[in-house]
């Protein structure tokens, strides 16, 4: 996001703004983390000793990601949401943010309720943005997450040891039961609508339960494209297998209130939740709820990881359940 560095800022024009003016007026922050921020060809970031940098990116594309109409305020919220979600799933702490943004038209009311959602979250985390760049076209949000790790200590999805528990962070299912709804797969009443709905369009990205994991759990992920096909990037990297309990998932009240059918799919298969699906020994069951308890968030015990390397998923009284679950693949389905 190049831009001359003294650029005033002004009240939002009555005619929409150029390209420079647009990131000045409603990107552009006074850098407090960054050397140099926006207003260059280059972010400067300060290497911190003994720290590794966890970086990540992931778009939002409007009819892939997100329908066509949602409340741009929300989006902005989403668009940091699922980065910071990489980070809290390495156990890093946020630094700065980088935003590639394409849009059909430079829409002045939508920019300033976009970046008003995208700060609103920025400013929770600490976290600013360092550049980017804008461009027109299909609406299309990518952004780049920075933070930090002490060397060595980062969660990795290749971490997961035979003897562990399987643990689960929130309530999954909630997006996906939302998703559901507007996709006129089935109909939620009015309150309950509402409830999923911030699950999908809200999301909580988990980053103090990964810090207060670092050191007692071996291996996590974000649950970004349902739980069975994430859990399943964790075994094969980790070459160990699992067993799942599909009942001690948490259901809350709106998933309870569903069809078995229903919830055991949207929560095994659905995406969109960014919960943190985690390993840690037995041994440190207690650490995980103080862990836990410290961060705020509600974490619940779903399994064990196994050394043979298969998936078994049973439900309460201990049967096997047929896995015809599929997570979500970008190049799979359309």
């Amino acid at each position: 996001m190049a831009q001359a560095p003294d650029a005033p800022v002004s009240a939002a024009p009555a005619t929409p703004p150029g390209e420079f003016d647009l990131i000045a007026r409603y990107f552009r922050r006074p850098a407090a983390r960054a050397l140099l921020g926006v207003g260059d060809d280059c972010a400067l970031l300060q290497a911190e000793p003994d720290q590794q940098w966890a970086i990540s990116t992931d778009m939002l594309v409007e009819g892939r990601h997100f329908l066509a109409g949602t409340d741009p305020a929300r989006l902005g919220h989403k668009a940091l949401a699922v980065n910071l979600s990489d980070l809290a799933a390495m156990g890093a702490r946020p630094h700065s943010f980088l935003l590639a943004l394409a849009l059909p038209a430079a829409d002045a009311a939508w920019l300033e309720a976009f970046s008003s959602g995208l700060f609103e979250l920025a400013g929770q985390h600490g976290i600013e943005l360092v550049g980017g760049d804008t461009t027109r076209g299909p609406l299309n949000l990518c952004l780049t997450v920075l933070g930090l790790v002490p060397a060595g200590s980062a969660l990795r999805r290749d971490a997961a040891r035979a003897g562990d528990e399987l643990w689960i962070s929130g309530v999954p299912g909630e997006a996906r039961l939302a998703l559901g709804h507007l996709r006129g797969e089935w109909t939620l009443e009015a309150a309950a609508l509402e409830h999923a709905l911030a699950r999908l369009e809200r999301p909580t990205p988990r980053v103090a339960l990964g810090l207060a994991l670092r050191g007692i759990a071996h291996a996590a992920i974000d649950v970004s494209d349902g739980l069975l096909g994430d859990l399943g990037h964790v075994l094969r990297a980790s070459a160990v297998g699992a067993e799942l309990r599909a009942d001690a998932l948490p259901r809350g009240q709106v998933l309870a209130a569903q069809p078995e059918a229903r919830r055991r799919a949207c929560q095994l298969a659905g995406g969109d939740d960014y919960e943190l699906l985690f390993t840690a020994p037995a041994s440190r069951r207690a650490d995980v709820l103080t862990a836990a308890a410290a961060a705020g968030t509600q974490v619940s015990r779903i399994g064990s990881v196994h050394a043979a390397r298969e998936l078994h998923l049973i439900d309460a009284a201990g049967r096997s359940i047929d896995n015809e679950f599929c997570s979500f693949d970008h190049f799979a389905q359309p």
